[in-house]
């Protein structure tokens, strides 16, 4: 599996748990790692959080 098909498994599972709430849930994640100075942690939910806002508007849908 690609990084890239991880970051769209973790937006869709992110989604499925949190619903409406997974732009906010991700948006305090990146907060929280960005406090603990987990660089590449920030990067990764902001590349989760593209993938989900694409999912959530329908653009990543097939």
């Amino acid at each position: 599996m690609t990084s890239d098909q991880e970051r769209w498994a973790e937006a869709i599972a992110i989604e499925r748990q949190h619903g409406m709430m997974a732009p906010m849930w991700i948006a305090e994640r990146i907060g929280a790692l960005a406090m603990m100075g987990d660089v590449g942690g920030v990067v990764r939910f902001k590349e989760i959080a593209t993938k989900l806002e694409l999912l959530m508007s329908g653009e990543g849908r097939a």
